[in-house]
């Protein structure tokens, strides 16, 4: 096994310096994430033939030829199952890969399985059975066990001759633009995801525009002091307390206190706070506030869903691939509150190959298509 540990900035210059005209490589992160709000990086490994290298963040200091290539548009980035390492991207080097593929949906995309972790896709396709190894290894510890290296450097080894038949089925399916595309939608659900933290907070559908408008202010309240002291946003204040205080709307510390939903020392260190959240919502002229999340589905289009669902699965069947990489279960309700008369914002993922090939004849089926 080839693979070279690089721990300073001028050994990291003469690795990016040979992998500048590269078409493709192979990208994988180590990090740890235990009681924090980011994920923190403690390896990034690349390889574009048959030799890794592990570069070590906690050595290199020089990031910007790093980030001139995960954002060079003319080197495709291949990870696998990408959403937790596009995490660690953002917050270390402040951009994501692009342009980027995922092995994982590019397995589902070419009816190979859906949700494949990497062990069970390099044996698939390489017929290579990987030991677990370090998967519970503390990656921050220094210096790295050769023990560590070794499980790392398989990462992107195996990986770069597992894309290659990945591709080359891809090429012969002619879906190639397919993948790419999902590349692009890992990207834009990570950031959809950072923007619209309310709106995932359960039961928040049943809270008045004005409630609402609370709730996505005690959130981005939240979200700037979970970075600030790096710690998940459950502790700093769970969701079910958001909504209790959304409801109730308390204006003073008093009433605040009186719902019972924080713990005292979150009550006297951030009462004022959430309070004052409270006040910038209900100062909020109405044209400013939020539009109201969609209710459940009621019975009848839980039972079109379940139709529609259906129809989803025969079109699956139809282009080979996984049913359950074609289209969402939020994005199959969406169809039918289109459907009902509701103005909907079509979501970019409802184009490119999935205009024709997914949404139209999904749309076709409902009750009332022409």
């Amino acid at each position: 096994m080839n693979w070279t540990l690089i721990e300073s900035d001028e050994a990291l210059t003469s690795v990016l310096s040979s992998l500048s005209d590269v078409a493709e490589i192979a990208v994988d992160t180590e990090f740890m994430r235990r009681n924090s709000y980011y994920p923190h990086v403690a390896l990034l490994q690349l390889c574009s033939d048959d030799h890794a290298w592990l570069i070590d963040p906690l050595q290199i200091t020089e990031l910007g030829g790093l980030r001139e290539l995960m954002t060079n548009p003319n080197c495709v980035k291949v990870l696998h199952s990408c959403s937790e390492d596009l995490e660690v991207f953002r917050h270390w080097l402040g951009v994501v890969p692009s342009p980027l593929v995922d092995t994982q949906r590019a397995t589902a995309l070419l009816g190979k399985g859906f949700g494949l972790g990497y062990r069970a896709l390099v044996e698939q396709l390489l017929g290579v059975e990987l030991e677990k190894g370090e998967t519970r290894s503390d990656w921050l510890q220094r210096p790295l066990s050769e023990s560590q290296c070794h499980y790392a450097a398989l990462d992107v080894l195996e990986l770069v001759p597992a894309w290659a038949i990945l591709k080359e089925e891809a090429q012969k399916q002619g879906r190639m633009e397919w993948i790419l595309d999902e590349g692009a939608e890992a990207t834009r659900l990570l950031l959809e995801r950072e923007g619209l933290v309310y709106r995932r907070v359960k039961s928040a559908s049943r809270l008045s525009r004005r409630q609402l408008e609370a709730l996505r202010r005690l959130c981005i309240w939240r979200e700037d002091l979970a970075r600030t002291v790096d710690k998940p946003r459950g502790w700093i204040v769970e969701d079910k307390a958001f909504i209790a205080i959304a409801q109730a709307m308390p204006e003073d510390f008093d009433a605040l206190a009186g719902l019972d939903v924080l713990p005292a020392s979150v009550l006297r260190k951030q009462g004022s706070a959430l309070t004052a959240c409270v006040h910038k919502a209900l100062a909020a002229p109405e044209e400013e506030l939020p539009e109201p999340l969609p209710a459940p589905l009621a019975p009848p289009q839980r039972n079109l869903l379940k139709a529609l669902r259906g129809v989803a699965k025969s079109i699956a069947a139809e282009l080979a691939v996984a049913p359950e990489i074609l289209i969402s279960t939020a994005d199959l309700e969406l169809l039918l509150r289109e459907a009902s008369g509701a103005a909907i914002a079509e979501p970019e993922r409802w184009q490119g190959w999935r205009a024709t090939a997914v949404i139209a004849p999904l749309r076709d089926s409902l009750p009332g298509a022409a």
